[in-house]
């Protein structure tokens, strides 16, 4: 008889955006039912989910809930409190120096973790084999490579990658780890994680799949934060986007755009795969599983994805206006603001702000509960 399916559940980073996933996942883990998740991995806010799912991974409703409430109770000031600038602040975030800095204050992102992370949860469920591992990805500032940190329970290998561009670290895994993988650059400040400078593992590693792989994931929930098929913003012809739009667009490129990419190649090895056993059986296929070298071997995995229904741009862009955060805060998203076709990609990334959020995750409810039974028996 075949060994069931092992199940990984990938998370991204995306700042606000993230309250988009925390929707597609609270509804993700009620049709889960009773069904167990081996395997967490996140990066960003995405690792901050995992872990939140992680402490409660023998109770997911109650994941889905903590999940609800985050978010759905969520200010702008919770997660964007601005320092009081003077010259010697502004002249460390440009050159650096002996203490972090940055444009936001940590200290509110590290008092909600606190919050909505059970640790002595996360321990319970890996040490009684509740959940196979939780990995979160930062990347490493010195070397610019990704680390993965991993915590397993007991019998679980860390992940093996086909290549040497992430370094794995077993850990246990608490909330300085979460917060070094959601520092992002300027923004918040690097976090010093088991002695070493860690930021937003986006960087490298946004949306990681390759640790899932490596642990020996055959089955792959994957919540993207973009549209299949962005559409064409329409501005008129004569004009020209400023900084703000270039800048959405660049983010975009680098935090949502890869997945794509990561699961291209999945499937391109998945349809290799399926040639394979056609021409050479059964045989050929266990050979290539058991990998060569020490490295991984190749066997098919089963992807499924969910996207955004709406573009969050867009979206953001029609809720920009009505904040109710304090001046500052206020005026410098709305310097984030493109005004440009419709569309404020760079503030979605970090408007906070309650009815955003709210809708946001309602989205994300809404997608998921569209696809219920396929997730139902993703899990089953």
């Amino acid at each position: 008889m075949a060994a069931p399916a092992r199940k990984a559940i990938v998370l991204s980073g995306g700042g606000a955006r993230g309250a988009y996933e925390a929707g597609v996942l609270s509804t993700a883990l009620e049709a889960a039912g009773g069904a167990r998740v081996e395997l967490l991995c996140g990066t960003s806010v995405g690792g901050i989910h995992a872990a939140i799912v992680a402490s409660h991974a023998d109770a997911l409703p109650r994941a889905a809930e903590v999940l609800r409430q985050a978010w759905l109770g969520l200010e702008v000031e919770t997660a964007l409190s601005l320092w009081s600038w003077h010259p010697g602040r502004i002249q460390r975030v440009i050159r650096g120096g002996t203490r972090p800095a940055s444009i936001f204050d940590g200290r509110p992102l590290a008092r909600l973790v606190g919050r909505v992370v059970d640790w002595p949860g996360v321990a319970r469920n890996l040490g009684s084999g509740a959940l196979r591992a939780l990995a979160v990805t930062a990347t490493h500032v010195p070397t610019g490579r990704p680390t993965v940190f991993v915590d397993t329970s007991a019998g679980q290998a860390p992940p093996r990658f086909s290549s040497l561009r992430a370094r794995v670290q077993p850990t246990r895994i608490a909330a300085p780890h979460l917060l070094a993988s959601a520092a992002i650059p300027l923004l918040f400040p690097a976090v010093r994680v088991e002695g070493e400078l860690h930021c937003d593992g986006g960087l490298r590693m946004n949306t990681p799949l390759a640790p899932a792989l490596g642990m020996g994931a055959d089955r792959v929930l994957v919540i993207a934060q973009s549209t299949a098929r962005p559409a064409a913003v329409d501005a008129g012809t004569e004009s020209y986007p400023g900084a703000a739009f270039l800048l959405g667009k660049v983010l975009n490129a680098f935090l949502l755009d890869h997945v794509v990419n990561d699961l291209e190649e999945l499937q391109i090895v998945n349809r290799l795969l399926g040639a394979a056993s056609a021409a050479g059986g059964a045989n050929l296929l266990e050979k290539l599983a058991a990998g060569h070298d020490g490295a991984p071997g190749f066997r098919h995995v089963e992807p499924f994805v969910i996207r955004p229904s709406d573009d969050i741009g867009a979206l953001a862009h029609r809720h920009l206006h009505r904040l109710s955060c304090r001046p500052p805060t206020t005026a410098l998203l709305r310097v984030a603001e493109s005004g440009w076709g419709g569309v404020a990609d760079l503030a979605s990334y970090l408007l906070f702000d309650r009815a955003f959020t709210t809708d946001l995750f309602e989205l994300g409810r809404a997608d998921a509960e569209a696809q219920r039974e396929t997730i139902a028996a993703f899990f089953a």
